[in-house]
């Protein structure tokens, strides 16, 4: 069972060697690794192009991130699409947690897996997924690990890719899809990916986070038909307050 997984890369040189690294040295699994670098001018081209062969490189203008990401799984040809942000990366062994997965549950889910995140300040905390609904990816009290999640190539086949007009949550709205489709969600409780939070990046800055918004009320209305009201609001919160009771009860239970 093939894993293709995309990267897009734009000027982060100073972490792209850690990411291409962590996922061609996984073990254990067959691999298709591809990075679109749309035009980075810090040496990030240099970096990709030293390991010849063993990525598909994909050095094309692109419209942002959804069109990169659609640019690069054009290319792919595995049976499991996975895509790593250049900043980001993959915990040993974790391709082969997600081969046995599939192998064992077949293609009719997507996972996730369990991981880590560096804040700004440098410190490295877990990060607890949990499985995703319609309803709480809807009412914003999803707790989604991006880069420990793995799909069907099928599914993002019939989810038509990415929308490029998404500019800030763009694997939310696929994730959605999916759930839409019939796929279930699953969480898997072996160590998959690190997620990095800095300066530069859409969480870390937090640059983004009005068109964030809307683009998560577009989301909303394109499934449910209708705009967010004060009722939605509401279940927003209590959804919210519900997962923190349920998460604390069940961190003090162990």
């Amino acid at each position: 069972m093939k894993i293709s997984i995309v990267t897009i890369s734009f000027n982060q040189a100073k972490y792209l060697r850690q990411c291409i690294e962590s996922i061609l040295t996984q073990k254990d699994s067959d691999v298709e690794y591809i990075v679109v670098d749309p035009g980075s001018t810090d040496g990030s081209r240099a970096i990709v192009e030293s390991y010849g062969d063993k990525i598909i490189k994909v050095f094309e203008f692109d419209r942002g991130p959804a069109d990169g990401l659609n640019q690069g799984f054009n290319m792919a040809t595995g049976d499991i699409f996975g895509f790593i942000n250049s900043d980001d990366y993959l915990l040993p062994g974790a391709l082969s947690h997600i081969t046995r997965y599939f192998k064992e549950h077949g293609l009719g889910s997507f996972v996730t897996g369990q991981g880590y995140t560096h804040t700004l300040s440098g410190q490295k905390l877990r990060l607890r997924p949990e499985p995703l609904t319609l309803q709480n990816m809807l009412h914003r009290s999803a707790v989604m690990f991006q880069q420990a999640t793995f799909f069907p190539a099928r599914a993002y086949k019939e989810a038509g890719g990415f929308n490029i007009q998404n500019d800030t949550c763009w694997d939310y709205e696929i994730f959605l899809k999916f759930l839409q489709q019939g796929l279930s969600h699953d969480v898997i409780s072996q160590d998959v990916a690190a997620f990095r939070l800095h300066e530069d990046s859409i969480s870390g800055s937090g640059r983004l986070t009005g068109r964030y918004l809307d683009e998560m009320d577009k989301i909303f209305k394109s499934v449910s038909g209708r705009a967010r009201n004060p009722a939605d609001k509401m279940l927003t919160l209590f959804l919210r307050i519900r997962r923190e009771i349920v998460r604390k009860l069940g961190t003090h239970s162990k």
